[in-house]
């Protein structure tokens, strides 16, 4: 019950992910409309509601592209959990700044890598060039499809897909 759904809008572009109860609220209220229902019936005294995995809004949304928000989870997952100087993976990963902060880099994508402890205290508070290392993958902002954004929810709701890859 407590299952995610997919909302898309009416050109079937996904935009969001909403728990069930709102899924239902919107389709009774006729604000979207059944897409896909794999999960059963809701039974009440007076009604059966199916519990949609799939809706779509019943008006277009117009929305500017969503962004992958910065934040260190984020990095992790854009590099797969591995070091990006010796490409191992540990529990314990950190965040590197290429250029490190005192020496002018920013806190951007294109700045920031994930590494393994030792990585990270061989580099030190030095550049590239400084400390003799290179990085694996040059670091870039990811990519801002619904496959990427929505790829947590995949592997529990595979009937998704085929709405994703188009985004």
């Amino acid at each position: 019950m407590d299952r995610p759904v997919l909302v898309l809008n009416s050109n079937f572009e996904p935009i969001n992910v909403c728990g069930f109860e709102r899924a239902v609220g919107l389709m009774v209220s006729g604000k979207a409309y059944l897409i896909l229902n794999g999960r059963g019936m809701i039974k009440t005294p007076s009604a059966a509601y199916p519990i949609p995995s799939i809706i779509r809004l019943d008006h277009q949304i117009i929305r500017p592209r969503p962004r992958v928000a910065l934040s260190r989870l984020e990095v992790f997952r854009r590099d797969n959990w591995r070091c990006q100087y010796c490409g191992s993976m540990f529990h314990n990963m950190t965040v590197d700044h290429v250029l490190p902060k005192h020496l002018g880099g920013q806190h951007t994508w294109t700045n920031l890598v994930t590494a393994c402890p030792a990585c990270n205290h061989r580099k030190g508070g030095r550049t590239l060039k400084e400390s003799g290392m290179v990085l694996q993958r040059i670091p870039k902002e990811p990519p801002s499809s619904a496959a990427y954004l929505f790829s947590k929810f995949l592997n529990d709701n595979k009937e998704w897909s085929g709405f994703l890859e188009g985004w």
